[in-house]
Order: C-alpha cells, then sequence, then structure tokens
C-alpha cells in the first residue's frame, strides 16, 4: 500500500515563515493565554471604556463563575464580588503588557497566536483567527525604525517586487499609528477585484507605542520609546498562496492542504 505524506497547512507553513523572517531579524518569540482578562485586552493598552471594541457583539465576554452558581453574564469590568471579567482575546496585543511587566528593556519580541472576534462570517472574516504580533521598546525607537523593518520583512516574506506604504491611522494603542498596505500581487498596482481597484491591498496596523500602554506596562516613556505592528496571519495567507475565501482554510479539506 502506497504511503501518504503529510503536508503542512498554509497557515501553519506562514505563520512559521513569519517568525521565522522577524528572529532573523532579532525578535524572540513571546506567548501569553488566549482566555484574557479585560484589564490586558483593553485597559492596559488605552483602549477607552466606551470603545466600541468592548461590547457584545463584537467580543465573546465569558460568563463569570462564582461559589453560589450565579447565572450572572457581565459585559466587563469587575462582577459584583469583584471578579474581573474574563473573554477570549481579541488581538495579540495583550502579550505586549505582560511581557513589559516581567522584562527591562531593550527588546524586541513576536508575538504569534490565535484570537477571537464575534462577528459574521464571510469570504474575509471568521470568529477565530491568527495574528502576529511585533513589539520593540528601548531607547530612541523611532517610526524611521519601524518602516525599515517592516520593508525588510515583506520583501523576504512577499518578494523584493512588493511595494509598501504607510497610511496616517488610528489606534487606542498607538501614536502616531499608521495603516500598513502593500500592492496587490494579482494586478501589481493596477486595480482588481482582489484590491478593489485600488492597486493596494491594507495588510496591517502599526504605531509608536503610546506612552499610556508603556506605564502599564512598567516602562518609563521618558526613557524608553518604541513601536508595535499586529498583522493578520489568515490574510497574508490568502494574498500569497491566492486564496479568495478565508473559509476554504478553516473547512478541513484535504484538496486544500494537500497542494502544500
Amino acid at each position: 500500500m502506497e504511503k501518504q505524506q503529510g503536508h503542512i497547512h498554509p497557515l501553519s507553513r506562514t505563520m512559521d515563515e513569519i517568525v521565522r523572517i522577524l528572529a532573523e531579524l532579532g525578535f524572540e518569540v513571546a506567548l501569553g493565554p488566549e482566555i484574557e482578562t479585560e484589564h490586558y485586552n483593553f485597559d492596559a493598552l488605552n483602549v477607552p471604556k466606551d470603545h466600541p471594541a468592548r461590547d457584545v457583539q463584537d467580543t465573546f465576554w465569558l460568563k463569570p463563575s462564582s461559589l453560589d452558581g450565579s447565572p450572572d453574564r457581565l459585559k466587563g469590568g469587575l462582577g459584583m464580588k469583584g471578579v474581573e471579567q474574563l473573554l477570549l482575546r481579541t488581538h495579540t496585543s495583550p502579550v505586549q503588557v505582560r511581557y513589559m511587566e516581567k522584562h527591562k528593556p531593550p527588546y524586541a519580541i513576536v508575538v504569534p497566536g490565535k484570537v477571537y472576534r464575534y462577528e459574521a462570517t464571510d469570504a474575509t472574516h471568521e470568529t477565530q483567527f491568527h495574528q502576529v504580533e511585533g513589539l520593540v521598546v528601548g531607547e530612541n525607537i523611532t517610526l524611521a525604525q519601524l518602516k525599515w523593518t517592516l520593508q525588510t520583512f515583506f520583501k523576504k516574506l512577499l518578494g523584493n517586487d512588493v511595494i509598501m506604504r504607510l497610511r496616517p491611522s488610528f489606534f487606542p494603542f498607538v501614536e502616531p499609528g499608521v495603516e500598513v498596505d502593500i500592492s496587490c500581487f494579482l494586478c501589481h498596482g493596477k486595480g482588481c477585484g482582489v484590491c478593489k481597484h485600488t492597486g493596494w491591498i491594507e495588510v496591517m496596523g502599526a504605531g509608536m507605542v503610546h506612552p499610556n500602554v508603556l506605564l502599564s506596562g512598567g516602562v518609563d516613556p521618558r526613557k524608553y520609546t518604541g513601536f508595535a505592528f499586529g498583522m493578520g496571519v489568515d490574510r497574508l495567507v490568502m494574498i500569497k498562496y491566492g486564496i479568495e475565501d478565508v473559509r476554504l482554510l478553516y473547512a478541513g479539506d484535504l484538496r486544500l492542504v494537500n497542494q502544500f
């Protein structure tokens, strides 16, 4: 009987490649829990109390356990007995603060892992997906260093022909913040259905770490600065391999996996 050869899933393949490239640039792997507290997922990252990301419609809040078996379900914050509400992390950014609390700068970390969002699924969205977070903290860290790091990363991942651009944007945990776009892999910037006829595909958010986030991690923002970036691995897999529907990555169809 002919032996069947196993295949590495494109998500695992791409995640490993991303981590390897960033490790070559001096990043160390850091991990954190997928069940997170509101403090690390929102508060310590400078996310306002009334931010829509905290809504039940966007976040999987977990029912708090209690000794009396109370079925109370909280939207966030502290329960009636002072127990902090837990949730499925919505991004890998909480690991930033957890790492800062235990380490003294300078450092550069890469955080791969699963994240969860309570949203409708379609060709480009899933309730569970994968992110990779990057964080660099030290003295005199600049936005120019962030730009060089990302340019170098994308050329190693997608080839020397890729073009990257930064657009001003807002995220509560960075200031200034930027959206990172790369030239469309299919039309090479001419415009097509994949890039919505813009020639560009948005791949990540990034920016300089907000001083409040540094303070939450016990880092003095008067002495240290840092940059951070976060990318959706699923979207990069779709871009790199020309996969048009993200749901194919989770369908368990071996016809997809056997191509890799």
